[in-house]
């Protein structure tokens, strides 16, 4: 190839391959800009001050606060909103300063007052002086982990559940036939003791049948029932129960609300646990609002709230799981039983508690 030389004898110079040059690294910068502003990941870059020197749009959206407001913070206040979530923050960066790089998993709670769990994965040095961290929020996993956790769990109990069932069953049957025998020839001393010996056999009976339900599915035959019907005969069964614990029922029902597809005697097993829960823990009595309306996208939802002393974040997450109760004589069953029921029905249950002020389960359930 001829180089043609300059009319002073000198090299051409090349402006177009440098303006090529600039403009291919200012290319590749907005490129990584773009990428950076449009992760699905919250980023933060964060210097050797702890103060935060930029984030993307899914970080502000998580913080609840725009990027003018973040920029200049120190790096664990905008994660602050309580005391443990500052403490497990600056924990998190203690090791990144130790290690270099550091993955934790912090319960933060939302704008919206919702808990979410995220995991931060910070990395120093990533560029000069600057330090990055990647926020991914792995709640739904989480729940997944938890669901599965549980399923296992309701699998190994079915396992066992048919064998003590079996073991138990056939000495039971042989004590209650006896005490019943022995009825007619108890004193009038006794009595008392009698009364208490059926009552605990009876109890046993229902911890037993509350097994056999997680031993093995249950034949459902599933009808176009009222749902608002279904709870006033459930609320009839109970009134006694709650007059003998100065315990009144508030109801209001959605008297439009369309059919349901149920079991309904299924539906009144979860609805008498429920309302007998909420009995028991108001001791000096009450008031137990029932509500049942329509809710979004086809669905009924109905609310139990009672009056009682409620229940505690940490106690409120471990509801549901087997022999895990809030009662001195309770098992955990009844609600275990009670969750695997609404999820048959396709349906869901959420409770809110507040220590001293009382707990409210919500059920929600598919309209036809």
């Amino acid at each position: 190839m001829e180089i043609k030389l300059e009319q002073d004898g000198t090299l051409p110079s090349k402006p177009d391959v440098v303006f090529s040059k600039n403009a291919k690294l200012q290319k590749h910068e907005q490129r990584y800009k773009r990428i950076f502003e449009d992760s699905i990941d919250g980023l933060i870059l964060w210097d050797y001050q702890y103060r935060i020197v930029d984030v993307n749009f899914t970080a502000e959206k998580l913080f609840g606060l725009p990027k003018e407001k973040l920029i200049g913070r120190l790096f664990f206040e905008p994660f602050s909103k309580l005391e443990k979530q500052t403490l497990e923050i600056k924990k998190h960066i203690k090791q990144v300063i130790e290690k270099g790089y550091h993955t934790s998993i912090i319960v933060f709670e939302m704008i919206s007052g919702k808990n979410r769990h995220i995991e931060i994965s910070s990395k120093l040095d990533i560029m000069a002086d600057l330090n990055f961290t990647a926020l991914k929020d792995i709640t739904e996993k989480m729940d997944m982990q938890e669901q599965l956790r549980k399923s296992e769990t309701l699998k190994v109990i079915g396992e066992l559940a048919a064998g003590i069932a079996h073991e138990i069953r056939n000495p039971m049957t042989a004590l209650k036939g006896f005490i019943q025998l022995l009825e007619g020839s108890i004193k009038q001393e006794h009595s008392m003791y009698y009364e208490v010996i059926t009552s605990e056999l009876e109890r046993i009976d229902t911890i037993i049948n509350e097994f056999l339900l997680l031993a093995k599915p249950q034949e459902i035959r599933f009808q176009e029932k009222n749902l608002n019907q279904i709870m006033r005969e459930t609320l009839d069964i109970l009134h006694a129960q709650a007059v003998l614990h100065n315990v009144q029922f508030s109801t209001r029902f959605d008297e439009t609300l369309a059919p349901i597809f149920c079991e309904p005697n299924q539906l009144k097993k979860v609805f008498i646990n429920l309302i007998k829960n909420a009995i028991e823990v108001m001791p000096d009595g009450g008031t137990i609002t029932v509500t049942i309306e329509a809710f979004e996208n086809n669905q009924a939802l109905i609310s139990i709230q009672d009056e009682g002393i409620g229940i505690s974040k940490e106690k409120l997450q471990r509801l549901g799981e087997a022999f895990f109760t809030t009662k001195e004589r309770g098992t955990g069953l009844g609600l275990m039983v009670s969750y695997k029921i609404i999820e048959e029905h396709k349906g869901s249950i959420r409770i809110e508690s507040e220590v001293g002020k009382g707990t409210t389960f919500y059920i929600t359930l598919p309209l036809l």
